[in-house]
Order: structure tokens, then sequence, then C-alpha cells
């Protein structure tokens, strides 16, 4: 009788282990299930599997470019350093444009409206190649003295200047790359913004070294190589992009027909984009104010805390990418008329991620130097950004609950409440926080960073107070 009961539970745990490796391989190679229907632990699944790998995917162009920058001395990561402070303005835009065009999709997908969809798909594109150029002209014209508002010494600027330059006039890879990825997963088509991002960051991991030592035939760009390495990398996969959604099999397909220019749309898609955008600008122009507080400490503070939150950036992508699982499932099940459904995604999607930070955050605690080591052997650094990734891995837990609801608004498409939630924890919280105890305690730059626990703890505090209200249910789009 044992030996049956055994042989039993070794046969319910080999089919469950195949069912997982079945889900693992739907996630990844995509699935044309319905998220409104399917057993709701099954839909985040199969959305977060590829949403997780692909915010990773995104984390690697940052992580990778670092890696070989910092080769080139405590200047040249200084002025990536600054200058990603400077293009988050491009990534927040990038991020709210994204977040209108998944509501608007997911809630058209939701209800049974495909061609509406790739309708509203159009319009956002539109709207990003606007924007974009509206950036790089000014953006690449006037790139140096940018980075000398910024505080950048005249040594960094000279040196590596460049670098700033090349990434502001090629900002409109990242906002077209954002856009279309932000098409597919609001459409429920997570699994293609991972092959994209695959694509995107191969060609960055061999182009870096290639481009930056200048190897084999290719000319020694130095830190500019960098820069170009991500834009052609970026660039390529944005083509891929457009043969899918003209060619493939997406659930959102553009009609050469029906590409006009309907500003009435645009209008549309950019008033919810214009909460995201400002939420996120709100949130990311906190950083570059962070930045400038950190830069009057030299730029061994800087390097030291650009290593720590490219590290850290790395790990809270993942996260995002749980976020945006539920924020899909918010916005098609809104459109299926299933908001209480919607509501059980999100509560389920932050237990998850409060768990994963929490794993993560006592990684971090425990071990920082060696993270920072893996970047740089220069011992003020190595100082600096310890102290940095420590500090702020003790607020993970706070910020992976807050991600999540604040992602639930975004999903619904009241993107304006995250935008007053972010102005009251990062502009009212964070900055004058940051500025008095790094500038009047002998806490010094471990001020800001200690700071910025304190926004999030604030931002969750605010978002778990409103999304148990339930307003956002009633949302209209």
């Amino acid at each position: 009788m044992t030996e049956i009961k055994t042989t039993q539970q070794q046969h319910n745990l080999s089919q469950r282990f195949l069912s997982l490796c079945k889900n693992i391989w739907e996630a990844l190679m995509g699935t044309s299930h319905d998220y409104t229907q399917i057993k709701l632990s099954k839909a985040i699944f199969l959305l977060a599997i590829p949403m997780v790998l692909e915010m990773v995917m995104e984390s690697i162009f940052a992580i990778v470019d670092i890696y070989f920058v910092s080769k080139l001395g405590a200047d040249a990561v200084a002025s990536v350093g600054i200058t990603e402070s400077i293009i988050t303005i491009v990534y927040s835009i990038a991020f709210g444009l994204s977040m209108a065009t998944t509501a608007l999709v997911a809630r058209r997908i939701g209800e049974k409206r495909p061609v509406r969809a790739a309708h509203i798909a159009w319009q956002a594109i539109t709207a990003g190649i606007i924007i974009s150029l509206l950036i790089a002209v000014p953006g690449a014209i006037f790139s140096r003295q940018i980075l000398q508002l910024m505080g950048a010494s005249n040594t960094l600027i000279e040196d590596f200047g460049g670098y700033a330059t090349i990434m502001l006039a090629g900002n409109v890879v990242i906002m077209l790359i954002f856009t279309n990825n932000a098409i597919f997963r609001g459409a429920g088509d997570a699994a293609i913004s991972l092959k994209i991002l695959v694509i995107a960051n191969g060609l960055n991991i061999i182009l870096d070294p290639v481009l930056i030592l200048g190897l084999g035939p290719f000319p020694e760009l130095g830190i500019e190589g960098a820069a170009w390495a991500t834009n052609i990398g970026r660039g390529v996969a944005v083509l891929v992009q457009f043969y899918i959604l003209f060619k493939g099999s997406a659930r959102v397909k553009l009609l050469k027909n029906k590409l006009r220019f309907e500003w009435k749309r645009i209008w549309k898609v950019l008033n919810i984009a214009s909460g995201g955008i400002f939420q996120s600008l709100i949130a990311t122009a906190s950083w570059i104010g962070l930045v400038r507080i950190v830069s009057s400490f030299g730029s061994e503070a800087v390097a030291g805390y650009t290593i720590a939150i490219r590290i850290i950036i790395f790990v809270l992508l993942p996260s995002w990418g749980l976020s945006n699982a539920a924020s899909t499932l918010v916005g098609q099940n809104l459109g299926a008329k299933h908001p209480e459904r919607a509501e059980k995604s999100v509560w389920f999607t932050a237990k998850v991620n409060m768990i994963f930070l929490g794993l993560i955050s006592t990684i971090f605690i425990a071990w920082p130097t060696f993270f920072i080591e893996l970047f740089t052997q220069e011992p003020n650094i190595i100082k600096i950004g310890s102290q940095c990734l420590r500090i702020v891995s003790f607020g993970f837990i706070s910020y992976g609950l807050g991600m999540v609801l604040v992602q639930s608004f975004n999903g619904a498409g009241d993107t304006k409440t995250p935008t007053k939630i972010n102005l009251v924890a990062f502009w009212m919280i964070e900055i004058p926080t940051a500025y008095v105890l790094a500038t009047y305690t002998s806490l010094g730059y471990q001020g800001a960073f200690l700071a910025i626990i304190i926004a999030e703890v604030t931002m969750t505090s605010i978002a778990f107070i409103l999304f148990k209200r339930g307003k956002w249910k009633n949302t209209q789009v």
C-alpha cells in the first residue's frame, strides 16, 4: 500500500513538473489564450514569464555598457551616470506613452475589438516619433551645455561628452522600442516583446567591446562606442518590430491602407499618456535631482552611486515585468467587465513581487561589496557603491508592493492618480529630505541614499489606501 502511494506521489510530481515545463515553453513561445477567461494564476504566469525576462533584457543594456565603460576610468563611468540621468527624461516619456498604449490596447482587446486596437497602436507610434524628434534636435545641439548644468567637470565634458550627444540624438529608437513592445504587451503577445529585446541585447553585447575597444577592423571609439552599440542594437530591433506589426501573426496587426493620422485619436493617446509621462518624469527627474546632490561630493561619489543604481535597476526591472503583467490583466479584465478578477490579479502579483524583492534585499544587505567589485576595483568607489546598495535595499519589500499597485492604476487607464502619488513621494519628500540629510547632517551622500527609502515607503502607503478605495475600477478609456 505504501509503495502504491509513493508511486502515485511520484507520478503526480512528474505530471506537475511536465505541466510547469509546458507552461514555461508556452509563455516563451507565445500563446493564443484569452487571458480574461483562463485560470488567473496561469494567466499571470504566461504573461509574467516573458515580461520579467523582457525587463531583464532591457536592464542588460545598462549593465553591459557600464561594465565596458568602467575600464575607461571613473570620469567615464560618471559621464554615463550623468547622461543616463538626463536620458531618464526620454525613458520617462517612453514609459508614459507605453503605459497609455498598453492600457488602451488591452482594453480594446478585452472588448474583442482588435481593429480598433490597431488604430490606437498606430497613433501611439506617430506620437512617439513626433516627441522623439522634438528631443533629438535640441538635445544633440546642447548636450554639452546640459552636462555642464548637471555638474560635470570640464575635463569630463571634453573627453566623454560625445556619449550624451549620440544618445540624445538617437532617442527615437528608445521611444519606438518601448511603444511597440507596449502594443504587444497590451494585446497579450508578451513573448514577442521578449524576443525583440533578445535581438537588441545580442547586438549590443557584441558591438560594445568591438566599438569601445576597437577590436578587429573596427575603430576604437571609446565611450562613444557604447552609445553607438546601444543605438544600433535597438534600431535593428525596431525594424523587426515593424515587420511583425505589418507581416507577423501578432494579435494587433497594422494595415497599410489604414495608416492615417487621426489627430483626435493621437490627442486621446497623449491625454492618457500625459499622466503616465508626468508620473514617470516626476519619478525619474527626482533621480536627476539625486545625482545633482551626490555630484557635489565628487566624481567617485557619482561613480559609486551610478554602479549601485545600475545593479538595483537590474533587479527591479524583473519586478516591473511582474507589474506589467498585472497592468495588462487589469486592462483586459476591465474591458471584459470583470473588475473583481482584475483586483485579484493585482494582489496575487504583489505577493509574488514582495517575496522576490525580499530575497534580493537580503542578499544585497549582506554582501553589497561583492556586487560593486564586479564593476570596479577603485576602493573609494567600492565603498560608496556598497553603502548605496545596502541602504536602498532596505526599502525593496515596500517598493515591491508599491510598484504593482501603481501599475494597476495605469493598467486601468487612470494615469493621473500615480502622477499625484509620485509628486508627493519624490518631490515633496525625497528631494528635500535628500538635500537636508546630505547637506546639513553628518550623513553626507548617505543621506541621499536614505531619502530613497523614505520616498518608497511613502509612495506605497498612499497607493495602498487609494487602491483599496476601488475608484480605479470605474475608469473609462
